[in-house]
């Protein structure tokens, strides 16, 4: 197996998770609340009196850092997905009604559970860490080449 160079990128990556490591560790001291992002955006369809300013806050930055890195870094991955909008939808959907399920998503789950030794956090990073190991092999070796 060959390395693809051109996407193997450990040093921004490293950089990438020890910020959203930071962040998440002091989203918890600041303000007492765990950084999973399906719970803080899913509370933005249901607006509580004073708990919308820090979510709209919080999920505008989500939404504005990668442009704000392209301006600024010239950070500019290259994005192919190769599926159509059928399939990318179903996707999302999927996804959205697994972190409904599972009671949070990667984030809340896999970094914030995890760093707290959370069991139940294992399970589910369990969880959805194989469904998409066992989702692209098969996709990849036994529905197509």
């Amino acid at each position: 197996m060959q390395i693809d160079w051109l996407t193997f990128t450990p040093i921004p990556s490293l950089l990438g998770g020890m910020i959203l490591g930071i962040a998440a560790a002091l989203y918890v001291f600041l303000h007492g609340r765990i950084l999973g992002i399906s719970g803080i955006v899913s509370g933005l369809m249901h607006l509580k009196q004073g708990d919308h300013a820090w979510r709209i806050a919080l999920t505008l930055g989500l939404l504005t850092a990668p442009v704000l890195a392209a301006l600024f870094f010239e950070i500019r991955p290259i994005v192919e997905i190769d599926a159509d909008w059928f399939a990318v939808t179903l996707a999302g959907l999927l996804v959205g009604f697994g972190a409904q399920y599972g009671s949070g998503c990667t984030s809340g789950h896999g970094i914030c559970g995890l760093s707290r030794l959370s069991p139940r956090s294992l399970v589910a990073t369990l969880s959805f860490m194989g469904a998409g190991f066992l989702t692209v092999f098969v996709l990849r070796h036994v529905i197509g080449g």
